[in-house]
């Protein structure tokens, strides 16, 4: 049965975000094409997540609560021009995708990403996940291409997360309901503590760079960290 709580299973989910730059018109689908060139930039994008609560509520309202706490992004937004060198096509379709969905080129990039995780008072940090943005199946252009299709108008600042970034090997995975398996493979840090899910006191930091020949394109780091919730007689006033 729910009971009213804090959420005892709460995660992040690696990802990256697309700023929208250009604003599309109501009532208009674009093409791929048309919406890589609405793409302003790109950030790193940390969408926390209340799995417990989502795992509730998911049926029948979908994601709500369990998606509130916060949305955190990286400080500098690389803008697409300078990611260009970096493109990459998207994994191999054992299903050919529909004709709206079609790419003209690749439209992925080749950005190594990392997360590190320090417990409260650890002199330093964990590192937990290495993968890269280009293991995702869709890229921003086909996410932004299909959000208008039934005429939904962009805006310009618009900001579009990319879903968790998780590759094919565990620790390439993007969160730790999938790092942990849904919390029955703990991970242990170089403290010698356990995580299934965060803890109170717990930082986040993704990082995120494409690697050029003797140089590198970075987003900053996208940190945050976990704070106690309301105590219980704050809801008995």
């Amino acid at each position: 049965m729910p009971h009213f709580a804090p959420s005892r299973r709460f995660d992040f989910e690696l990802e990256m975000g697309a700023v929208v730059g250009r604003t599309s018109e109501f009532g208009q689908p674009v093409s791929v094409a048309e919406a890589d060139a609405m793409i302003f930039g790109y950030v790193l994008l940390n969408d926390w997540s209340a799995r417990d609560i989502q795992a509730w509520e998911y049926q029948p309202l979908g994601p709500f609560q369990a998606k509130a706490t916060a949305t955190t992004i990286s400080p500098w937004i690389v803008m697409k021009a300078a990611l260009e060198p970096f493109r990459v096509s998207t994994p191999p379709r054992e299903v050919p995708l529909l004709p709206y969905l079609a790419e003209p080129g690749p439209m992925l990039y080749d950005i190594a990403l990392e997360v590190d995780l320090r417990p409260e008072g650890a002199a330093r940090a964990t590192t937990i996940t290495r993968t890269s943005y280009g293991e995702m199946y869709y890229s921003a252009a086909q996410q932004l291409a299909h959000h208008t299709t039934a005429g939904c108008a962009m805006n310009a600042g618009d900001l579009l997360g990319s879903g968790t970034i998780s590759g094919p090997e565990k620790g390439a995975r993007g969160s730790l309901l999938e790092l942990s398996w849904g919390g029955k493979e703990p991970l242990t840090l170089e403290t010698g503590e356990t995580r299934s899910f965060l803890e109170d006191g717990d930082t986040l930091t993704f990082r995120g760079a494409a690697l050029g020949d003797g140089y590198r394109i970075g987003f900053g780091d996208c940190t945050g960290k976990l704070l106690p919730a309301l105590p219980e007689d704050y809801w008995a006033r």
